[in-house]
């Protein structure tokens, strides 16, 4: 297979030894509501690149949906085919034919443009500068905390952090135990399912798959015994939005695709279910159906079967999601 830009194959997801390590964000810049900052924030100055299949880019898009950054901040949508040269754009499924701004057709161009002595694999989700013609950050983690507060200013009041109940999606109150939990969950379960579905050894799977169902054990038994409807209280916040992206996948594609197979959301695990439905169902000012409307289901299954080199898109599972309870 061709190698990209950096020498290496992107598509060669495990190390010698059969396991899977995400490699660091190389972009780490922020923006900023001072306007003196290097990337200040202002409308119609940046473009968030995404595709609809990536967990990561997945993040960024519901932040920028329930924040009200729509009109701010450009969205590109790639398609889910991704090749030595990162995603491409084929205009399938709601994505661009090709890259808005400078007609690119692949997104190593995106990147190569902002440095040409890039070296690394071309990710989303990718926050460009227009102005500056480089990437601002493709680390979801920070996009989604600047996206929280950075163009608050350019918001209605209402929208603003300062002005959410509970303190908005990243309380100070709760911001301990938030980064606390983020911290295990990143690691075994939004990570832990690559980590299982991209091992190549028997040893990178074993390794991986019981700390991946021990976690999921350990949120339902966290939601079990606090009885609310979000992950700290009756108010979305930063956990959520991260746990949503891994959850939303996982009985459509991780179950069948990345073989965590051991148990289902949907049978097995009655209160991270109905935390699921909650927020895929909701069109209240909560969620402001900011979660259903930036899902893909079929861009998540078709985009992770290319991704492990298959060629056989499972069928199912029928409800994607399941249906509402009645009094729900």
């Amino acid at each position: 297979m061709s190698t990209n830009h950096s020498g290496t194959d992107p598509l060669k997801l495990a190390d010698q030894d059969g396991h899977f390590r995400r490699p660091a964000s190389k972009f780490r810049d922020s923006v900023s509501p001072d306007p003196s900052a290097p990337f200040p924030a202002e409308k119609d100055r940046y473009v968030l690149y995404i595709c609809y299949g990536c967990p990561w880019a997945h993040r960024t898009n519901i932040v920028r949906s329930l924040k009200g950054l729509e009109d701010i901040i450009q969205l590109v949508v790639m398609g889910d085919v991704l090749t030595s040269d990162g995603w491409l754009y084929d205009g399938k499924h709601g994505s661009a034919p090709r890259d808005p701004l400078y007609g690119f057709t692949s997104h190593s161009q995106l990147y190569l443009k902002a440095d040409p002595e890039y070296k690394g694999r071309y990710t989303v989700p990718t926050l460009w500068d227009k102005k500056k013609e480089t990437i601002v950050n493709n680390e979801s983690a920070e996009i989604i905390r600047m996206f929280y507060s950075a163009f608050d200013e350019l918001l209605p009041a209402e929208l603003r952090e300062v002005n959410k109940p509970a303190g908005g999606y990243y309380p100070e109150k709760l911001r301990n135990d938030i980064d606390s939990m983020n911290e295990w969950v990143y690691d075994t379960v939004n990570n832990g399912v690559y980590k299982c579905g991209f091992s190549a050894s028997q040893e990178a799977y074993d390794t991986n798959i019981v700390p991946l169902f021990e976690s999921l054990d350990r949120l339902e038994k966290h939601l079990a015994k606090r009885n609310t409807s979000y992950l700290w209280g009756e108010h979305i916040t930063d956990s959520d939005i991260r746990l949503y992206t891994t959850l939303v996948r996982f009985d459509v594609a991780y179950v069948t695709i990345f073989k965590c197979s051991y148990k289902q959301i949907r049978y097995d695990y009655p209160h991270l279910n109905k935390w699921l439905q909650r927020l895929y169902w909701s069109e209240d000012e909560e969620t402001k159906g900011a979660f259903k409307k930036t899902t893909h289901f079929v861009s998540i299954k078709e985009g992770y079967t290319m991704a492990t080199k298959s060629k056989i898109v499972p069928y199912g599972p029928k409800h994607p999601i399941m249906p509402l309870d009645p009094g729900m």
